[in-house]
């Protein structure tokens, strides 16, 4: 039996229920894993297309998709396919040498993006460092700027890495965590003015503003979509200033929102933004790309180990080719319409309960109402007592992020899932 017909039928049998398999435990999973997550009280272990199985057999309509990662779903004939050639091919060596699927990756990202160059790390968190670190050497370097400040927004969230978490404008992952790093300032989203306000009072003696950081939608903030003139006119602003515009796609990138990029919804062009989850399919790997002018990074600046590595850029490039010739992204667009509407007709139908609903393609959420007597993590439980996954979006939102394969059935079907879940909570 051939070595590539071996791994081929290993990812079977991964793919399949196990016969004999012991019985997970969680108390011994508790006693050795640390305890930095509020788990749900369910354990997963396979996974096809929408769809994945618990521990015990019972099947899941998978609206969560590793937190909008899984862009292809689970088990994809092109993604089982890619894994098993490159690790048969090779599957790390140093960034000392060249790696022809790196090239590969970054030459696809740039053509099919307002990007010239590629920096290829492993998550979300490290694209986001990668790109403040940019930021301030390009401060440094270009502007003569002694002590950068970058921007960001109040609800936003970049990552849990010392300096993406002090980005982040939401206190609550900060509290704990101080001293924070110095070089970050906060202003409201959707806000021309305030942002206006904030670089005059910062700029006053002297240019300090390096970049502004922003989501084109925020997610964890509750799935928040920025708002076009707002973006327009920051755009205008940083061209005006030279201020850098670095946008977090980490979330939205990779088609999510109807658009291959999130920016693309806005009209506008960003100097740096970053990738990550969908990017690779739910293989770990992040990107931060630039526009030549801003690329000055040099060697000994930035450094990833097992960025870019051949096992992740060429199964990434494989969630990169198949998205186009499946026609994704019109998927996105057609089943987001669908999506949105059977929510919308939900609120409607529960007016006590809930706001509205907001969102873009295949990123959305259903916002509680202020007085709503439950909160998201109420929804969530009770969805999935039905056989949906969902995940909050903060206390008061609901989302949605499936698989970009999803189907007009499988919508159909969360959205009687849904409908089934709040008559339980009324």
């Amino acid at each position: 039996m051939s070595f590539a017909t071996q791994m081929r039928n290993a990812f079977k049998a991964l793919a399949s229920p196990k016969v004999n398999a012991p019985a997970f435990d969680a108390v011994t999973f508790d006693s050795a894993v640390m305890n930095t997550y509020g788990r749900f009280p369910l354990a997963l272990e396979r996974g096809q297309g929408c769809r994945v199985w618990d521990t015990d057999g019972q099947e899941y309509l998978d609206f969560v998709a590793g937190i909008a990662t899984c862009t292809l779903g689970h088990g994809h004939p092109a993604l089982v396919e890619a894994v098993t050639q490159q690790m048969q091919k090779l599957h790390h060596v140093s960034n000392l040498y060249y790696i022809p699927e790196q090239g590969q990756l970054a030459q696809w990202l740039t053509q099919h993006s307002c990007a010239d160059k590629a920096f290829f790390c492993n998550s979300g968190a490290e694209a986001n460092e990668a790109a403040i670190k940019l930021a301030r050497k390009y401060a440094h370097v270009k502007r003569d700027i002694e002590t950068p400040i970058i921007l960001t927004a109040n609800a936003s969230f970049h990552g849990r890495t010392l300096a993406t978490v002090t980005a982040t404008g939401q206190p609550k992952y900060q509290k704990n965590f101080s001293p924070l790093v110095p070089g970050f300032h906060y202003v409201p989203f959707n806000d021309i003015e305030a942002l206006k306000v904030a670089i005059a009072q910062l700029d006053q003696a002297q240019p300090q503003v390096a970049a502004i950081l922003l989501e084109p939608l925020q997610g964890e903030g509750g799935v928040n979509p920025g708002d076009r003139d707002y973006f327009q006119q920051v755009r205008q602003l940083c061209n005006d200033t030279g201020i850098l515009l670095i946008l977090d796609e980490v979330q939205v990138g990779m088609g999510r929102t109807g658009q291959l990029w999130g920016y693309q919804n806005l009209g506008i062009e960003p100097d740096i933004f970053t990738l990550a989850k969908g990017l690779g399919g739910g293989v770990p790997i992040g990107a931060m790309l630039c526009k030549r002018d801003c690329a000055v990074f040099e060697p000994g600046d930035h450094a990833s180990t097992f960025g870019g590595n051949p096992f992740v850029c060429g199964v990434a490039t494989t969630v990169c080719q198949t998205l186009m010739q499946e026609q994704l992204i019109d998927n996105v667009t057609a089943r987001g319409t669908e999506l949105r509407s059977g929510l919308t007709a939900i609120a409607q139908q529960h007016p006590t309960l809930f706001a509205g609903v907001r969102g873009w393609g295949l990123i959305n959420g259903l916002v509680l109402a202020d007085d709503a007597p439950i909160k998201s993590i109420d929804v969530v439980k009770a969805a999935m007592a039905q056989g949906l996954l969902l995940v909050p979006a903060g206390p008061s939102v609901v989302r949605f992020v499936p698989p970009l394969i999803v189907t007009a059935e499988e919508v159909q079907a969360a959205l009687a899932k849904l409908r089934s879940a709040i008559l339980t909570l009324t």
